[in-house]
């Protein structure tokens, strides 16, 4: 039972990615980031070289895996109970700020941490991850009609995409390749009105039959007139109309808004995740 952990994404895919593909839904964050890097360089989200690795069980049989693109957190799959304390082993010579796994895994990972390499932690954003059941549009619907954004939108998007960021405490190195990004496949939904553009949601391309609606982004003068809740939606139907089988989100659990919003439009919670900080 061992941690395999390297920064070459080819061999990454190549040992973890039929793990990753066994469960598209909870893998979600390691099956999208991977399949970036595989088709843009290990250097899509930042400067700085990726963390990557994988569990084996004695058998041989890949049963976790763990991923970092600096200044991101890690990412920690569930995970066997043993291999919990063993990923801070394992990484305990490289310089990590914050790791990203399953709430009940936090106290195990903190203490091995803690004992290793001293400092404090301090848990940070808690998160909830959720599937599409069945689609449930918004009824009675607001004003305005649901487009796919263009280029010509792409001044606005920068700037809304920069307040989603703010808004969740992170910056991505290249916020206009990012948007570009999900420009180029269709994937940003706007809901507006009068020609006046009042929400997005976003979709990832699919992988494993899955795709992860994100930056769903309404401006504080725009909000609660359930243009979110029709821009998800939009989103949401794009993804299945682009091939995905499985469609998900995150919620902040700080956020009571959105815990409530995302069920009414037919998603169901599957798990509970945080972000522990540490400091030295």
């Amino acid at each position: 039972m061992t941690w395999h952990v390297t920064s070459d994404v080819s061999a990454f895919a190549e040992n973890a990615g039929s793990f990753l593909r066994s469960s598209p839904v909870r893998h979600t964050v390691l099956l999208t980031v991977t399949a970036a890097m595989l088709s843009k360089g290990p250097h899509v989200y930042g400067r700085s070289d990726p963390i990557l690795g994988w569990w084996t069980s004695e058998s041989g049989e890949v049963r976790g895996a763990l991923l970092q693109t600096p200044p991101y957190p890690l990412t920690l799959t569930g995970l066997p109970p043993e291999a919990v304390p063993a990923a801070a082993a394992a990484l305990s010579a490289y310089p990590l700020d914050a790791v990203n796994l399953l709430a009940g895994d936090a106290a195990a990972f903190i203490d091995a941490w803690l004992a290793r390499a001293g400092g404090t932690a301090r848990t940070g954003r808690e998160t909830r991850l959720f599937q599409l059941d069945t689609l449930v549009p918004p009824d009675p619907c607001p004003p305005g009609a649901a487009r796919l954004a263009t280029p010509g939108d792409r001044p606005l998007l920068i700037g809304w995409f920069r307040d989603f960021h703010d808004y969740i405490g992170e910056q991505p190195e290249d916020l206009d390749a990012l948007v570009d990004d999900r420009l180029g496949h269709g994937g940003i939904a706007l809901w507006e009105a009068d020609g006046v553009p009042l929400s997005m949601a976003v979709y990832t391309r699919p992988e494993a039959g899955m795709a992860r609606v994100q930056y769903v982004w309404t401006p504080p003068e725009h909000r609660r007139q359930g243009f979110a809740a029709a821009a998800t939606t939009a989103a949401t139907r794009n993804a299945l109309d682009a091939g995905a089988t499985d469609v998900v989100l995150f919620t902040d659990l700080a956020n009571p808004t959105s815990n409530a919003l995302y069920p009414r439009l037919g998603y169901r919670p599957i798990e509970d995740r945080a972000v522990v900080e540490f400091s030295r």
